[in-house]
């Protein structure tokens, strides 16, 4: 019988005698050597596995983590010299998983229900709030002012403008006719989006500059949009009194903590493992 074998043994015989008793964290599962892995380095490795192992029976789940904890901490003593990497994997690993409570605490005290209506309140005007606008529009893009002009005057001709927008647009809407759809606040460019705005319907628009190139805009529709229900932005909402909360807090121990950079840093050297070599 193996070393392995009889550890494992052990504990199963272990955890079927001591089910009766009170267990915590602390309760010692097996133990390799003079070391004890407790229940609650179980809990913590089961709760890293990948998801799909979560259908597995616990009897089942329990056994694989012993017999990997053990075999991992069978190797582990065998280790004479550890590498300067391991060292620095576990701060950063320390630093990170101190830095994940700190976020989490912050995170319950900012996400509250009352705090998610009292955002959701606020953006919607406490329910009184016009509603937003969204846009049918169509376009033509082509590179100079003086394409969109001679565009924009045989439209303003009588041309039909779906016709001159496939015949001379550049852009992916072209073969449509220039047609893009129904869009909102925050989908186009600010200048597109800007102009739009301020047009009438079935209005035709002066040749208008944005990082693409000129366009011509027709507007065809517009339509009001109703603010959303809370359900369907509570999660949207959580999620940014979460990064707020997060936010404040970092822009406060920065203000009272003394942070310094090296400067004359080689960016290349975070890609030099040799660097971790004993």
């Amino acid at each position: 019988m193996t070393r392995l074998t009889t550890l494992l043994g052990a504990s199963a015989i272990a955890l079927t005698a001591g089910t009766a008793q009170a267990q915590d964290a602390s309760t010692v599962v097996v133990t390799v050597g003079d070391t004890d892995i407790t229940l609650g380095e179980l809990i913590i490795a089961r709760a890293q596995l990948p998801q799909q192992y979560a259908q597995l029976p616990d009897d089942v789940l329990l056994q694989g983590l012993i017999d990997q904890l053990v075999q991992q901490q069978l190797l582990a003593e065998t280790l004479e010299d550890v590498p300067a990497r391991v060292d620095l994997a576990l701060a950063n690993e320390e630093r990170s998983l101190k830095a994940g409570e700190v976020v989490t605490d912050l995170s319950e005290a900012a996400v509250t229900e009352e705090a998610i209506q009292t955002r959701f309140d606020e953006m919607t005007a406490g329910g009184e709030a016009e509603p937003a606008t969204e846009y049918n529009a169509s376009h033509l893009l082509v590179e100079t002012e003086e394409e969109a002009q001679a565009a924009a005057e045989r439209i303003e001709g009588g041309e039909d403008f779906a016709a001159v927008a496939t015949e001379v647009s550049t852009g992916p809407s072209a073969p449509n006719g220039g047609e893009l759809g129904w869009f909102g606040a925050g989908m186009m460019v600010p200048e597109f989006e800007t102009a739009v705005a301020e047009m009438e319907v079935g209005a035709i628009s002066e040749p208008v500059q944005t990082q693409f190139g000129w366009h011509i805009i027709k507007l065809n529709e517009t339509r009001p949009v109703a603010p959303p229900e809370l359900a369907e932005v509570s999660d949207e909402i959580a999620a940014t009194l979460q990064q707020e909360a997060i936010n404040a807090r970092i822009e406060e121990l920065r203000a009272e903590t003394e942070v310094t950079v090296t400067e004359d840093l080689d960016p290349a050297l975070v890609n030099d493992l040799t660097l971790l070599e004993d």
